[in-house]
């Protein structure tokens, strides 16, 4: 029986959600998903229907979610639902919501140096089905600054400070890009890359991106 995945976009369209969906959809439909596409946040209003699903994967920034709509997705992912996204489409969602912070294990605060800030991004666990055979790469975008969940296994960082900021005093840190958790019996993953659709579509990226969606199904099996 294929998989069936949920994407549901919207929010501020300087991340080019749409574009985003569409290439989170393509992927998913060449490994036999079945997928439904949204863009409004009343596709999470009926649970059972999210309970059916085998993954959700938001792709909405900087918008505003009402109780009966949220409320669906954390049972549904407790309930054994995976649920991934990247950048701003999934932690920078809901900034009032923390529940929808606590399942998702991050929020976006700052992008010190804005678009275009070249950084490195380091892979912290290759043995992890995600970042397996991923090498550690440069991208030129946004480099997140968040504040993450103590809990997420961690899987790439970048390290802080690269551009100049008030956060420079406080020395080296390395803040997580890619990471997984659990909500419940649900898989989260995350990757906080992907600013616009050209970021995600990177060489370097789509696959760790991609594997995150997998993953999260329980459809590592799909990859390649």
């Amino acid at each position: 029986m294929a998989k069936k995945a949920l994407i549901v976009w919207g929010g501020w369209n300087g991340h080019q959600p749409k574009e985003v969906a569409e290439i989170f959809a393509r992927e998913l439909k060449e490994r036999t998903f079945e997928v439904e596409v949204s863009d409004t946040l009343d596709a999470f209003l009926d649970v059972e229907k999210l309970k059916k699903l085998d993954l959700i994967v938001p792709v909405w920034t900087m918008g505003t979610i009402k109780g009966e709509q949220e409320n669906p997705v954390l049972k549904a992912v407790e309930s054994g639902v995976g649920i991934a996204g990247c950048h701003g489409g999934m932690c920078d969602s809901f900034r009032n919501n923390t529940g929808w912070q606590f399942m998702t294990g991050g929020q976006w605060v700052a992008h010190p140096g804005n678009d275009g800030t070249e950084h490195v991004v380091h892979i912290r666990n290759r043995d992890h089905f995600i970042t397996e055979g991923a090498q550690d790469f440069t991208v030129k975008s946004e480099q997140y600054y968040m504040h993450v969940d103590p809990a997420n296994q961690v899987l790439a960082t970048t390290p802080f400070p690269v551009a100049d900021g008030p956060h420079v005093p406080n020395g080296h840190c390395d803040m997580p890009v890619i990471w997984t958790k659990y909500w419940g019996k649900g898989r989260v993953a995350y990757n906080s890359l992907g600013h616009q659709a050209n970021v995600v579509a990177q060489k370097e990226v789509l696959p760790l991106m991609i594997k995150g969606l997998l993953w999260a199904a329980h459809a590592e099996d799909l990859w390649k």
